[in-house]
């Protein structure tokens, strides 16, 4: 059994946070912020290429927090390789050590820094799902064998054993587009769920209404906010995100204490997004398994949230 898979069978509220592999060689940042979640969280997500921009590999980085005493919780998507590259990677990781993979399909190429780039989606994350099923069971995903067209795959010499995971977005409009997707990746293998941002309590909890009635454990997203500015941009532009208005009239009034000093008006609102963080995280203690916190380039600031959220 692995880390994660043993604090959810016990019954803790489990705590994941992320690790972003550098744009790079130079791994110095990320193994520094790894060092301050040693002990405060069980399992650290490491991002594949996140935003479609080009970064060091997560297989890699998660085998360098293995060896820093961290459990990794390998993100592979599919926008970069077919089925081949997947299966491949996943026996790679396996050997390495990695148990833990949260499937995603992936963001599309133009979002990211090399728009040129020919995307793969071979497969999408429920297919994957069901790849990283196959492996456990002991065959691969091949549709041939010895010439002949198999629908069972070619016998493994060593299976996986792979705590998948999978995300879904409980403030999306409409939301039935989501709940179908989420029962498609539980039956296709997922165990539990990190979901993206939630900000609005009323929706989260109506969302888990439904995830309830599945054997899967919820971890809900904490993202943080940064400025008022950042709280404006998501609303504006990322689907399945809204940040309240009670939320950003408290980041506008934290920067509004800085009298235009931008330094002090940047200090007060991330002040002020660890406070809105830690106080989500201890609201929805009742209604899920665990808090998955993202604070994307201000990854040192994870252990305040922690801290105000009592964990």
């Amino acid at each position: 059994m692995t880390g994660l898979a043993e604090v959810f069978s016990l019954g803790k509220f489990a705590v994941t946070a992320e690790a972003g592999p550098p744009k790079g060689t130079n791994v110095q940042q990320m193994l520094e912020h790894a060092h301050l979640l040693k002990g405060r969280v069980h399992a650290v997500n490491v991002t594949d290429n996140q935003s479609s921009v080009m970064r060091m590999g997560s297989l890699a980085a998660s085998h360098l927090l293995i060896e820093a005493g961290l459990e990794p919780v390998f993100q592979m998507t599919c926008r970069d390789r077919n089925r081949l590259a997947i299966q491949s990677d996943l026996l790679s990781a396996h050997v390495l050590g990695i148990r833990n993979v949260l499937a995603l399909t992936g963001d599309y190429i133009s979002v990211g820094d090399h728009p040129q780039a020919k995307p793969v989606f071979d497969l999408e994350s429920v297919q994957l799902l069901q790849v990283i099923a196959r492996l456990n069971s002991g065959y691969d995903c091949a549709t041939v064998s010895a010439g002949k067209p198999t629908t069972t795959g070619i016998q493994l010499d060593g299976a996986t054993e792979f705590f998948p995971g999978a995300v879904v977005a409980p403030e999306a409009e409409p939301l039935e587009p989501q709940l179908i997707k989420f029962e498609k990746k539980v039956n296709a293998g997922a165990k539990f769920f990190q979901t993206q941002a939630i900000y609005n309590m009323d929706k989260f909890a109506k969302f888990m209404e439904t995830a309830r009635q599945f054997d899967v454990k919820i971890m809900a997203g904490i993202l943080l906010l940064k400025s008022a500015g950042m709280a404006n941009y998501l609303n504006k532009f990322v689907p399945g995100i809204q940040v309240p208005d009670d939320l950003i009239a408290e980041l506008n009034a934290a920067k509004e204490r800085a009298q235009d000093d931008k330094k002090l008006a940047a200090k007060y609102q991330m002040e002020a997004g660890i406070s809105i963080a830690g106080r989500q995280i201890r609201r929805m203690k009742d209604l899920c398994h665990g808090a998955h916190v993202m604070a994307i380039g201000a990854e040192d600031r994870v252990p305040a949230i922690l801290d105000e959220a009592g964990l």
